[in-house]
């Protein structure tokens, strides 16, 4: 049986890393990109694998319907949601382009491209985030400790500074609630 009170002193323990490094800066940043971008009328492209995926739509899904309190949605899309576009082009094309190609189809310039990563090294999010600025988006990305491939492709990157993939996945969960609750007070 784990040890739950050890596994939240772990976690806690990270908090405080997160909270005391330039991190904090870090989000700061992608959120005033990102709210920039919302209120000249720009969308959100989110994406990511696995967990990250589920991340990608939890935040779109926090976005579109509601954090905490009623207001306007908010154009926030989760890339590789749609299971026949994805599939198809996986097995015909290769997985690898999937999201840049869904980028390519739904972004514009100045639209915000939000990656997410728990390695940074992720082939199909660093072509999705290299294909996003050919575009003229805007670039962010979520990672863990290091930032990978994805750190020289993003405007603002948020590198959490843990390596544990699970470490890193509770991060990011605190991140973009975090990101949530402030886009949400600044909607109007």
């Amino acid at each position: 049986m784990p040890d739950f009170v050890a596994l939240l002193n772990h976690v806690s323990d990270n908090l405080k890393l997160i909270a005391a490094g330039s991190y904090p800066d870090a989000v700061a940043r992608a959120t005033a990109l990102l709210s920039e971008a919302l209120a000249g009328g720009q969308k959100v492209l989110v994406f990511g694998n696995g967990g990250s995926a589920a991340d990608a739509q939890h935040i779109a899904g926090e976005l579109v319907g509601r954090f905490v309190r009623e207001r306007r949605p908010v154009p926030v899309i989760a890339l590789g949601t749609n299971q026949a576009y994805l599939t198809a082009w996986s097995n015909d094309v290769g997985y690898e382009g999937a999201f840049a190609r869904e980028l390519e189809a739904l972004g514009r310039a100045g639209d915000v491209a939000w990656g997410i990563s728990t390695s940074g090294n992720s082939k199909n999010v660093v072509a999705a985030l290299r294909r996003a600025r050919e575009i003229g988006m805007k670039t962010i990305a979520l990672t863990g400790e290091g930032g990978g491939e994805v750190g020289s492709l993003c405007d603002v990157l948020m590198a959490a500074p843990v390596r544990e993939t699970a470490r890193v996945q509770e991060v990011h969960l605190i991140t973009y609630h975090a990101i949530c609750s402030a886009l949400e007070q600044a909607i109007r």
